[in-house]
């Protein structure tokens, strides 16, 4: 089988979930940094106009948009898994979370912490506020089931996963939710899981 290239830093949470089920479904993969300098050039923008990460090659495809290439991954490489089950209840409840990760959690945790690592040019206030009522309703959710579509791991955690695991990196503490610690957990003792890599942690907020 040829090899699968993926595109990305290793900072970027978006690329982490991408990289993280590839290496839960053993994967090999070349991962290819791509900082912003590359993703301006011409043979980036081939792959994706829009000169973002991550974007996943695979043969004659090139496929942008983090949640989308974890869809692909899992119906191409895993059919039939828990990585994205089928029946409609639980695909639906899949596809609620991966919106969740691409509103709630890229708007709060996330933007919490591109403002305080990279100096990101974005409203810290909104993210605070955004993350101040997301992550009461995640606590409540984990209470009382172990993942967050189903009884088993799906995509939906690994896209959640990235960004909510390393919140302290942008100053906002996992401390008062003991039920997203225990999930936090739970995908950190998967196969084939690895973190990314540790940022200071800022003055708490």
């Amino acid at each position: 089988m040829h090899k699968l290239k993926l595109y990305g830093t290793p900072l970027s949470g978006h690329v982490h979930r991408v990289a993280l089920l590839l290496s839960m479904l053993e994967l090999p993969y070349e991962f290819i940094e791509s900082p912003a300098e590359v993703r301006q050039s011409e043979a980036f923008r081939r792959l994706n106009p829009f000169g973002q990460i991550p974007v996943l090659v695979d043969g004659n495809l090139s496929l942008a948009d983090s949640n989308a290439i974890l869809v692909y991954l899992a119906k191409n490489y895993a059919p039939g898994s828990h990585w994205l089950p089928e029946t409609p209840l639980a695909a639906a409840q899949v596809q609620e979370w991966l919106s969740k990760a691409a509103g709630e959690v890229r708007y709060g945790p996330a933007s919490c912490r591109l403002i305080a690592q990279f100096a990101a040019p974005e409203d810290d206030r909104v993210a605070l506020g955004i993350t101040a009522r997301f992550l009461p309703q995640m606590e409540h959710h984990l209470s009382v089931q172990a993942f967050l579509a189903t009884e088993q791991p799906t995509i939906a955690d690994l896209a959640c996963y990235s960004y909510v695991a390393v919140a302290p990196e942008g100053g906002v503490s996992l401390a008062p939710y003991p039920a997203i610690r225990r999930w936090v957990a739970r995908i950190a003792a998967l196969p084939g899981f690895f973190a990314m890599p540790a940022l200071p942690h800022p003055a708490q907020r």
